[in-house]
């Protein structure tokens, strides 16, 4: 009786044995038009292939913002190059005590003083500072610590929206309703100091609006509680403990501002008057470096061509001294 048995119990388990691979290999999609089981790839494996994908990633975006970073740089420096190659020798002509101080530009006479045009640009751009960057940092504090969320989605839109218009229509604003205003009211032909600075400030307004909120956003709300915590008011505690920790934000909108100030053109050409002489009063004409390019460069020829030239590297000078400076004074004033 065990001698009959052994062979029929192995032959049981070896049927148990089939029938749980089948089983396994149905249960892993064998059999239901699938060819071979699913591999399981070890975790370990997994972990060294993702590993690698990942730092491929991260070498070749490295790659990528070195090259982006690499032909900004070679711009500016191509930029330079072309300015102070071609700007340089004309100065050296005209002679750079005449070019710089002189108080006369005829270039029928090839006489080509940019005196005037030099302090032009400064009037506007103060102008400019004194109109636009007090009323952009109070519309920051005001958008960021009181203003209502309701106002706050229609005078953000409507901010951008500002930074987007085109300076030709900023320009045509100016002419047709600030130039009788001002005519109006202060006298004069409109066309002035006045006007060119009053308009500059409204254009650098979203600018300095922008880039300030963002700054004043950025402050630890820690700052704000302590003053609360020490007993100041809402309005002392925004101005006298959260704008100056986003000193250096302010600072760098403003200089973005007085940017977009100095290289304006076609706006000031429409409302500045553009006369080549040094301004008397705010109702009086002047010319600006960037408009005495333009008006200029389209019949300029030769020696005039390369005083253009130039005039355009003296602001080129003018802006990089403005932005080394703020620069410093930030670096200086930031813990």
């Amino acid at each position: 009786m065990s001698s009959s048995s052994a062979p029929l119990s192995a032959s049981l388990h070896g049927t148990r044995s089939a029938v749980k691979r089948f089983v396994l290999l149905k249960s892993e999609g064998f059999g239901n038009g699938m060819r071979t089981p699913a591999i399981r790839v070890p975790e370990e494996k997994k972990n060294s292939m993702s590993g690698a994908k990942g730092k491929f990633s991260e070498s070749f975006m490295k790659v990528v913002f070195l090259l982006a970073a690499c032909v900004s740089i070679l711009c500016v420096l191509l930029i330079c190059l072309f300015l102070f190659s071609n700007g340089l020798p004309a100065i050296g002509k005209i002679g750079p005590v005449a070019f710089l101080t002189g108080m006369e530009w005829r270039p029928g006479s090839e006489l080509y003083g940019i005196a005037p045009m030099i302090v032009g640009s400064l009037y506007v751009t103060a102008g400019a500072i004194v109109t636009g960057v007090p009323l952009g940092v109070l519309t920051a504090v005001f958008m960021a610590e009181f203003c209502p969320k309701r106002l706050y989605g229609v005078l953000s839109p409507a901010i951008a929206l500002l930074a987007g218009v085109p300076s030709i229509l900023y320009g045509f604003f100016g002419l047709v309703v600030m130039v009788p205003f001002v005519r109006e009211v202060f006298g004069g032909s409109g066309k002035s100091l006045l006007t060119a600075s009053i308009l500059l400030g409204i254009m650098i307004l979203p600018t300095i609006t922008s880039v300030s909120e963002a700054a004043i956003r950025a402050v630890p709300r820690s700052s704000y509680e302590g003053a609360l915590a020490l007993g100041a008011t809402h309005e002392r505690s925004v101005f006298f403990a959260v704008l100056p920790a986003a000193r250096s934000g302010i600072l760098a909108g403003v200089v973005l501002g007085i940017g977009r100030s100095i290289g304006e053109t076609m706006a000031v050409i429409m409302v500045a008057g553009n006369q080549v002489l040094i301004p008397e009063s705010l109702v009086r004409g002047a010319r600006t470096l960037t408009a005495n390019i333009v008006l200029e460069m389209g019949y300029a020829a030769d020696l005039h061509r390369e005083a253009l030239i130039g005039t355009a590297l003296v602001l080129f000078v003018f802006i990089l001294i403005l932005n080394t400076s703020m620069a410093l004074s930030i670096g200086r004033k930031v813990p």
